[in-house]
């Protein structure tokens, strides 16, 4: 007998909701069982990001650095935000200038005292940003936007390994902390970056230490990224197939709470030995060395 001879096979989210019913002995009947399992799924995602890595979850993100100092120029970024801190002792002023995308933005002066910072959010496009800071100022620190666009602005949930490219050649950088990053004696100074923070807001983004000596260099980084939303009943779910029975495990749980407290026991079983099975699989397959140091050792 001759086999199908495909490997497509998939379940779309009103799939996975049905067979996620089934499980609770129950049957998908009105468009509020619909809404309530979608509101599952997505708690259910979230939960997993909480769980670990997931590593379909991760991709790469490459952004040019920008030099900043009394004037300067910042040109093509990404679409995204760009934050603008000014260390300044008395008031400054920051005029730009912002062209390119879909919706203009117009040009304006912010005069403001002390020490404090600009946000400046571009609504779509690529665009061109001019910045002259005037002030008592000679540099201000870069922070780089942890989101590469804005139909990705809240996408991201952290940050890995994290390079800055010089002239071809990549060299890693140390991440600090709040308090290391709090306690820079001098945050202004310039040079090739070799440390970075992630300050894990909403948006979060990466400020990088020292500030860029140059317009060129580039920070290149592995995110890891939220997964897609369960919308649609027609949409199929932003996961690799070998957790579909994890996510329909997952999903039966969650309504079990709902619907059905009496199989509240067994489905959360299932569905904690489907994730481990899965999460187990979901790894990366490198060698390990392990070497004992000279003080580990006891002579006896």
């Amino acid at each position: 007998m001759a086999t199908s001879g495909s490997v497509d096979f998939n379940l779309n989210m009103a799939d996975i909701t049905e067979e996620a019913f089934e499980r609770c002995g129950l049957e998908l009947r009105t468009g509020y069982d619909a809404a309530t399992a979608r509101r599952s799924l997505n708690l259910l995602f979230a939960e997993w990001a909480n769980r670990g890595l997931n590593l379909w979850t991760i991709d790469e993100i490459n952004q040019t650095v920008a030099q900043l100092s009394s004037t300067s120029s910042i040109t093509t970024y990404p679409i995204g935000t760009i934050t603008l801190s000014v260390a300044s002792s008395t008031s400054f002023s920051v005029g730009e200038t912002i062209t390119g995308g879909t919706s203009a933005v117009t040009a304006e002066v912010i005069t403001k005292p002390g020490s404090t910072s600009m946000t400046i959010t571009v609504p779509s496009g690529t665009f061109t940003l001019s910045e002259t800071i005037t002030g008592s100022s000679s540099a201000a620190t870069t922070t780089v936007s942890a989101v590469p666009d804005l139909t990705d602005v809240q996408a991201t949930v952290d940050v890995l390994e994290v390079v800055v490219r010089r002239d071809n050649s990549d060299i890693g950088i140390t991440r600090i902390n709040r308090s290391d990053y709090l306690n820079t004696p001098n945050k202004t100074t310039q040079g090739r970056a070799s440390q970075y923070y992630v300050d894990r807001l909403i948006t979060p983004t990466i400020t990088i230490w020292p500030t860029p000596e140059n317009s060129t260099d580039q920070v290149i980084y592995y995110r890891v990224k939220r997964m897609q939303d369960a919308d649609a009943g027609v949409n199929t779910a932003d996961i690799p197939f070998r957790f579909l029975p994890c996510l329909t495990a997952g999903l039966a749980y969650y309504l079990s709470v709902k619907k059905a407290p009496d199989r509240i026991g067994i489905l959360k079983n299932i569905y904690e030995e489907e994730f481990q099975r899965a999460a187990s699989e979901d790894g990366e397959r490198t060698a390990l060395r392990l070497v004992p140091t000279y003080s580990s050792l006891s002579l006896s």
